[in-house]
C-alpha cells in the first residue's frame, strides 16, 4: 500500500515486483555468464574474489571487508581464499595493524588472470546484453541501481 503521508511513495506491491524483476534479470544473465569460456579456469566467484582484490585502493584487503562486496559466507570465502592461494592466485600476510588479522592480496599472476577474464568478461557482458538497452537506458539502470545499492547499506 501506498504511504499517504509520502507523495509518490512505492506500494508493497510496487516494490516486491520491482525487485523480482530485477532479481530475475540477474538470475538470467549470471546463468549465461557463468557458461562463457572465460569462466572454464575459475569460477564467476572466484572471479569475483580477484575483481574486488584488484579494487582494493591498499592491493589488500582482509576476508571479512572483502566479505561486504561478496555474496557468499564468510566460511566459504575462508575455503575460497584457501584455494586461490593454493593455486597461486592469492597471498596473504599479517595485518601489521592488527596481529590476529590476515590480509589478502593478488599475485602477480592472479593480478594477470584477473585482468585476462575480465578483458573477456566484459566484452561477454556487452555480447549478452549491449543491444538490449540503449546508452540512455543503461545510464539510468545504473543510476536506479546505485540509488537502490546506497538506499540500502545507508539504511
Amino acid at each position: 500500500m501506498p504511504d499517504p503521508e509520502t507523495p509518490g511513495a512505492a506500494s508493497l506491491r510496487d516494490s516486491n515486483a520491482a525487485w523480482e524483476s530485477l532479481f530475475r534479470a540477474q538470475v538470467s544473465v549470471m546463468r549465461k555468464l557463468q557458461k562463457l569460456p572465460e569462466f572454464k579456469q575459475l569460477s564467476t566467484r572466484e572471479y569475483d574474489v580477484l575483481f574486488n582484490l584488484s579494487r582494493c585502493p591498499s592491493g589488500s584487503s582482509r576476508l571479512s571487508d572483502l566479505n561486504q562486496h561478496l555474496l557468499i559466507s564468510q566460511p566459504s570465502l575462508s575455503r575460497m581464499a584457501d584455494r586461490l592461494e593454493s593455486k597461486g592466485l592469492v597471498s596473504r600476510e599479517p595485518d601489521p595493524t592488527d596481529q590476529r588479522a590476515v590480509l589478502f592480496m593478488l599475485t602477480e599472476a592472479g593480478a594477470r588472470l584477473q585482468k585476462e577474464i575480465g578483458r573477456e568478461h566484459v566484452k561477454g557482458i556487452h555480447t549478452l546484453i549491449g543491444d538490449a538497452l540503449d546508452a540512455e537506458e543503461f545510464k539510468v539502470l545504473q543510476q536506479l541501481t546505485t540509488k537502490l545499492r546506497n538506499h540500502v547499506e545507508a539504511g
